[in-house]
């Protein structure tokens, strides 16, 4: 990690492998019950919405305006890409991530051991329930000593936005920009705060996984997981995709701004320039009175080359696969 991510943090496709190439099949039909290594590419229809809010939770992050925004027809992945995924990728190409190559990462100080915490003299001024550790990586999530060969469907993490690029493009893909994010994550609503409707728990059910409890000292795990959750735990939103809220920031391809214009767009794709990358939906560290960023209108931003143990990714491409 970078000490240009020294400031606040905001903060499954299973490809088999012939030759170094992804095989995209696969599906899930509902939380819980999917093919151990699936993560589709699913058609998310074109269309125009209202992106944005004029009723803004932070309005120096540039939630609003709102504005209607019109999206072409375009693919995004069913889930958030996997630690097994990423491995395929590892393994085919040789990568290594950006955490790999600094020595160390971002991760909550409630899922580290005491062993790392000891070895630990800083932290992030504003946020300092997020440390620097020593040797996390996407394979080592709370440093050297850690695994994820227990957490083989949970979403990788310690990934940049280079690395989702350099992910997406060997998928033959993409990362979303924020205007198709948000279209695939609203399904369809109109102006809702979340991607199934404005409660956060209808009929008493959990449909993400967010901090429970009181932040940042105690995460009571009430919807069943404190860290990352498996990917596909959760309801599907009405478009099929799993954890558009929640679980696991995700990185997008545009450049972060916090002035909008109001007027309709047509396939936006954020600034040509800037020195950070918009991520989208939230994570395992939002609290409803803290980072109440997995709202469909919420954004927060990081440097391309930052990472930490609760930023990961999914990938888009063009078209429809009915096309």
């Amino acid at each position: 990690m970078p000490v240009s991510a020294l400031r606040p943090l905001a903060v499954c496709l299973w490809l088999s492998v012939s030759a170094g190439q992804p095989d995209l099949s696969g599906s899930c039909t509902r939380a819980g019950h999917c093919q151990p290594h699936s993560n589709p590419l699913l058609d998310i229809p074109g269309g125009t919405f209202t992106m944005g809010t004029d009723r803004p939770h932070f309005a120096q992050d540039g939630e609003g305006p709102a504005r209607r925004v019109t999206v072409s027809p375009f693919r995004l992945q069913q889930r958030e890409v996997s630690n097994a995924e990423f491995a395929r990728f590892v393994a085919a190409t040789g990568y290594v991530t950006e955490a790999e190559r600094f020595g160390s990462s971002f991760m909550p100080q409630h899922l580290l051991p005491q062993s790392v915490l000891a070895s630990i003299q800083q932290s992030v001024a504003a946020a300092p329930w997020w440390l620097p550790v020593a040797g996390a990586d996407w394979r080592h999530p709370e440093g050297p000593d850690s695994s994820v060969d227990e957490r083989q469907d949970h979403p990788v993490v310690h990934v940049s936005w280079t690395d989702a690029v350099s992910y997406c493009r060997w998928l033959g893909g993409r990362l979303p920009t924020e205007a198709e994010w948000e279209r695939a994550a609203r399904a369809g609503l109109t102006e809702r705060l979340l991607p199934w409707g404005n409660k956060e728990r209808p009929h008493g059910q959990h449909r993400m996984n967010t901090w429970q409890g009181t932040f940042p000292t105690e995460d009571t795990g009430e919807d069943g997981y404190v860290g990352t959750a498996p990917c596909a735990t959760y309801p599907a939103n009405g478009y099929g995709l799993y954890d558009m809220a929640g679980n696991v920031w995700e990185w997008t391809a545009d450049w972060w701004a916090v002035h909008h214009d109001r007027r309709p767009a047509t396939d936006p794709t954020g600034p040509a320039s800037g020195t950070d990358r918009v991520k989208k939906g939230g994570s395992y560290m939002c609290h409803r009175d803290a980072c109440y960023r997995y709202r469909c209108a919420a954004r927060s931003q990081n440097t391309p080359d930052s990472s930490a143990g609760n930023l990961g990714f999914r990938c888009a491409a063009d078209g429809l696969l009915a096309s």
